[in-house]
């Protein structure tokens, strides 16, 4: 952990306070890229989650800002790929069978060509959808063989057999 926060430090993208019993740091991407705020979120959601559309962006980036639409997402994403000093992000090709493209940055360098997740591309989902899904089913699973276990108790108490 150090050895990232010294590298982070060489390059002045973090600053380090004393606070106390503790050092304190903090990002400073906005002075060193020269990019507002919004960018900022953008950036970041991208790098925490990987390839995303617009929409997903706008979505995932309402705590940090609350775009007015997707074409104003759009437009903050068409400015950080059009920086005079080199893009940040990078549109990738849409998709067959998707909707939208979807953007990814660029600040570990190109993102892998083979990076989308084996998802039909008819089905219009993301993975934090697939996700929410697989852990419903583990859910509804678990609640059936607990009502399975409930009936069967029932039955046995009833004397009833077992229909299950």
């Amino acid at each position: 952990m150090q050895e990232t926060l010294d590298s982070l430090k060489s390059l002045s993208l973090v600053t380090e306070s004393s606070g106390g019993r503790a050092y304190r740091y903090a990002h400073n991407v906005d002075g060193v890229l020269r990019i507002p705020s919004q960018s900022i979120a953008l950036l970041t959601v991208l790098m925490l989650r990987g390839p995303q559309t617009a929409g997903e962006l706008r979505i995932a980036t309402d705590r940090m800002h609350n775009f007015a639409d997707i074409s104003s997402v759009e437009a903050f994403l068409d400015e950080l790929a059009e920086r005079p000093a080199g893009g940040l992000v990078i549109k990738l090709p849409r998709l067959p069978g998707a909707r939208e493209s979807r953007w990814a940055h660029l600040l570990s360098g190109p993102p892998a060509e083979d990076a989308p997740a084996a998802i039909p591309a008819s089905d219009d989902v993301s993975l934090g959808e697939v996700a929410a899904l697989k852990a419903n089913v583990a859910r509804l699973e678990a609640e059936l063989a607990a009502m399975k276990a409930l009936v069967g108790r029932i039955c046995s108490e009833l004397g009833i057999s077992d229909a299950s």
